[in-house]
């Protein structure tokens, strides 16, 4: 076995995984309770992938102490995690900081390179994309995110948001994340608001859980949502499900653009029809 990194050696002062008493726990570690006592249920196994998850495009950089409070998992326990992840070329150690490797794409990629939704989207992102000039996606409703899949490839930067296939965004607050939302049986959706955290992005962001109830209700009599600068400031999007043929919504399609470059009507005229006309052909590709 190679030597254990001197990064990933555990410190021989401070208790492992403590956290203050007024913190609040995070979600992974609520969620691994649940799970205890189930004796099929791979508790290393969940640790390593929560600590995968903790990453992201504003975190891409991390000690133990920073994972551990993020997840919640004993510091002891995201040692061995990354000692492990470290051995296996997903992670890397400066320091005493750890980030991820490109490696950590394979995982991505075999989702991504399997799943008709993704595969098959590619040429209806780009067609809403030559017909509007304005970068279209496509997402799905992970736990209790939006996760986009998908991309156009004539993409540009819209704003400070960089969006590629992987990244997430908060599902109450995002049109694509609304319409997804919209379709929940109406306990599912109680679940999701029970438990999600509704923080102000902006001035505009509606956090009131009566008013989005109302909000989300108007998204699934009128098939599509629109967010105005509720994400950002300047960022209006438009969003329609993607149905199979059964018609359950598998997935959302959107077109984001600068608020000062397009208007809402335009919007909820041009752009939509576009976005329907697409979502509605990749719909009939999808098997039931």
């Amino acid at each position: 076995m190679a030597a254990q990194p001197a990064v990933i050696r555990k410190k021989r002062n401070g208790a492992a995984g403590v956290r203050s008493a007024a913190a609040p726990e995070p979600r992974v570690a609520q969620d691994l309770k649940a799970w205890c006592g189930d004796p099929n249920f791979m508790t290393s196994l969940a640790r390593g992938l929560a600590v995968i998850r903790a990453f992201s495009q504003q975190h891409r950089s991390q000690t133990i102490a920073q994972l551990s409070q993020a997840t919640g998992i004993p510091r002891a326990a995201v040692r061995r995690c990354l000692y492990t992840l470290a051995q296996l070329g997903y992670v890397g150690a400066s320091e005493r900081s750890f980030s991820l490797r490109p490696k950590i794409l394979t995982l991505g990629h075999a989702y991504l390179s399997s799943t008709p939704l993704a595969v098959s989207a590619q040429q209806y992102l780009d067609q809403v994309n030559a017909a509007v000039h304005e970068s279209c996606s496509l997402a799905i409703l992970d736990e209790d995110e939006v996760m986009y899949v998908a991309r156009s490839t004539a993409t540009t930067r819209i704003m400070s948001i960089d969006l590629k296939p992987g990244s997430r965004l908060p599902a109450y607050c995002s049109s694509i994340g609304r319409v997804l939302l919209a379709q929940l049986p109406p306990e599912e959706l109680k679940r999701y608001f029970a438990r999600t955290r509704l923080r102000a992005h902006t001035e505009r962001t509606v956090t009131s859980r009566e008013k989005l109830l109302q909000v989300i209700d108007a998204v699934r009599r009128q098939g599509y949502a629109l967010v105005d600068q509720e994400l950002e400031v300047g960022l209006r999007s438009i969003a329609v499900p993607v149905l199979d043929a059964r018609g359950r919504a598998v997935a959302a399609m959107n077109v984001g653009a600068h608020a000062a470059r397009v208007s809402v009507r335009a919007l909820e005229t041009e752009v939509l029809r576009h976005l329907r006309a697409a979502a509605a052909e990749l719909g009939a590709l999808l098997p039931a």
